[in-house]
């Protein structure tokens, strides 16, 4: 067998794993590697990263190169075309500004606040930012259909915090000198004044946006409205509904996730002066636009977003950024192709066998739970049996022949996708749950947990080292991606997901004494994670609440897949390896898979608006609390990483 995860020669002997696994672990990595200039971070996600977008390239280069020789296969010219249009950079310099000025027109040319809230809602079905965010998915309280769903939007900054919190003044400042720079573009009569009114704007609509904590409460985010009760929120709704969907049937009953945003939406359409309605909506349009547009407006989206907000000193190369434009556009085809080349059946397989053991794992522990009565252990129980793993892709394929790719039409192209994408939404209205649908592509270097549908998937490109290594000692495979499928599980029971009952449905099925059990232990964690503070922006901590959800999930799924990998062993010992236990391996595997430099700046963005914490916590905090971790390495009360065990929390 190989130790594909980790090298042990590579450890860092200057830093005791009793003290720091993260960086036993990686620190030979952490001091050698330098973060690529076109990168906010790097590490192992990156890495996976990477491979999988060197084998989409090869896939699109040799989709154009086909067409280039005659092909005339539809999904070949339509990969061909798209990203051989986003190269074409001369075509792109000798258009400037020309291919949003039609849209700026149409804005301008807007006389009533109706018509302006009506081209808005077009440019929503075309992907550009609008007054708030549709989708489509399962009905919470009924995930035996499919409802359009309302999400708060508007908003060009990361989150609605930036616009209140001192420590944002710069950001702001800067977003304002973007805006400026952008109206200067396409010849606004009053730049720096459209960008000030326009961050005025947005800062009242951020002061009625929920933040980013009340938005991971199912229970607050789920409100049902029929259409007729659509006006009691907003006026302005309804026109904007009928744009928006196709039909008036689909949006006979919606889901309003953020009602007091759409209260002050429609407060802000009725008070702020129609003039500034449409520097903000053509502030939109030059956002979205600016990534296809000639190099100044690239260059000044990306010294914001990329610079400013997350520290990278460089743009990627232009084939990357075609490379995300293609599979944005149209994944999935790409990934059938990725899938055919890349993922093998024998993976599939020995994935099925690691998803057997920890759900047996699971169902294990929560039989053994002390904290849980039998009735709310009966439903965990039953909730366990029914969920559903999907691995590597999709059984069925989304069909990519309605969506038009026109030749030189870049713009034109992005907001045709986006349209079709929209569309294809929305043809789900009415129809029978598609068990079959992926919300990632196989290429995706992720996995997921949906809560409507009680389903863990697992893409493709995740399942690689050093994630999971067919040949590996299982040691490795349940320290990283055992680790990963328990992760996946455990939000089925984190503080969300247990909301959610084992059809999908957001229904309580916890006693009293059980729901009170269990918030007790999750303040312990929440307490816990806001007391660290990342090496990379002094003075700020974790938000114990926001990353509580997958806090829940790092410590249940690790602990959770080590007693699935001791059921792999069958009651055998694990043989020394390197002068290391199997458990040992387990948790250096879990350790490597965290490796990860990250810059200042981005550090800083993602302590804001990410539910994740940062890595090197999600390994050092999570094995603190794991009994297995401490007496794998002989932990004592001297070692920086010891807990007392009455400190420790184990859920699930």
């Amino acid at each position: 067998m190989t130790i594909s995860t980790f090298d042990p020669t590579t450890l860092d002997t200057t830093v005791r794993p009793q003290d720091d696994l993260f960086r036993y672990a990686n620190g030979v990595w952490l001091k050698e590697t330098v973060i690529p200039d076109d990168r906010p971070l790097t590490g192992s996600f990156t890495a996976l990263r990477d491979a999988s977008e060197l084998a989409v390239r090869t896939i699109i280069e040799e989709a154009a190169a086909r067409v280039a020789g005659g092909s005339t296969d539809e999904l070949d010219t339509k990969i061909g075309t798209l990203y051989a249009d986003f190269m074409d950079t001369a075509r792109i310099e000798a258009e400037g500004s020309a291919p949003v000025r039609p849209l700026l027109d149409r804005i301008g040319a807007v006389s009533t606040i109706e018509d302006l809230v009506e081209l808005s809602a077009g440019l929503t079905r075309s992907g550009v930012q609008g007054f708030a965010a549709p989708y489509v998915s399962n009905d919470a309280g009924n995930p035996e259909r499919y409802l359009l769903h309302l999400y708060q939007s508007g908003l060009g900054l990361p989150d609605e915090s930036y616009y209140r919190e001192d420590g944002f003044a710069e950001t702001r400042e800067r977003y304002a000198e973007l805006l400026t720079r952008l109206f200067d573009l396409v010849g606004t009569a009053d730049p720096a004044g459209a960008a000030a009114r326009v961050v005025g704007l947005e800062t009242r609509l951020a002061a009625s946006s929920m933040g980013s904590v009340e938005r991971r409460d199912p229970q607050k985010t789920y409100n049902l409205v029929q259409h007729d009760a659509v006006a009691g929120l907003s006026d302005h709704l309804v026109p904007w509904l009928r744009i928006v969907t196709d039909t008036p049937g689909q949006a006979a009953e919606l889901v309003v996730n953020q009602p007091d945003f759409v209260r002050g939406l429609d407060a802000a359409l009725r008070t702020e002066d129609l003039a500034t309605w449409r520097e903000w909506l053509a502030s939109r349009v030059l956002l979205h636009a600016a990534d296809y547009l000639d190099d100044r407006f690239v260059d000044a989206a990306f010294a914001f977003y990329g610079t400013h907000l997350a520290g990278t000193p460089r743009i990627k190369d232009r084939w990357k950024r075609g490379v995300a434009l293609v599979e944005g556009a149209i994944g999935e085809a790409i990934g059938q192709r990725y899938v055919e080349r890349h993922f093998p059946a024998t993976h599939k397989a020995a994935m099925l066998d690691l998803v057997g053991n920890l759900i047996a794992a699971y169902e294990a522990s929560i039989t053994s739970l002390a904290w849980m009565t039998d009735e709310t252990r009966d439903r965990a129980l039953e909730k366990l049996s029914q969920f559903t793993t999907k691995i590597g892709y999709p059984e069925t394929w989304i069909d990519y022949g309605p969506f038009e790719v026109r030749a030189s039409d870049l713009h034109g192209n992005v907001l045709r996708a986006a349209e079709f994408e929209h569309r294809r939404q929305l043809d789900k209205l009415g129809g029978p749950i598609d068990r079959g649908t992926w919300l990632m592509t196989p290429q995706t270097v992720n996995a997921y947990y949906m809560p409507t549908m009680n389903e863990i998937v697992f893409p493709a490109a995740i399942l690689q080292p050093p994630f999971f290594d067919i040949d590996a000692d299982d040691a490795v495979n349940y320290g990283a991606i055992g680790a990963v499928i328990g992760h996946e599980i455990g939000h089925g029971f984190d503080d969300k997901g247990s909301q959610f009952d084992g059809t999908g449905r957001l229904l309580n099925w916890w006693s009293e004494a059980d729901r009170t059990a269990f918030d007790a232990l999750t303040g312990r964690l929440v307490a816990q994670y806001a007391a660290l503070e990342p090496s990379e922006v002094a003075g700020r901590t974790v938000n114990g609440e926001l990353t509580l959800g997958e806090n829940i999930g790092d410590l249940g799924g690790l602990g959770i897949s080590y007693r699935a990998y001791l059921l792999s062993l069958g009651g055998a010992e694990a043989p020394v390896v390197d002068g290391l236990t199997g458990t040992q391996r387990f948790f250096l595997s879990w350790a490597t898979c965290w490796q990860q430099k990250i810059r200042p700046e981005e550090a800083k963005r993602r302590l804001t608006v990410d539910p994740h914490s940062p890595n090197e916590f999600r390994c050092n905090q999570v094995v603190r609390n794991l009994d297995e971790f401490h007496a794998a390495f002989g932990l004592g009360a001297e070692d920086r990483l010891w807990l007392e065990p009455e400190d420790r929390v184990r859920i699930w």
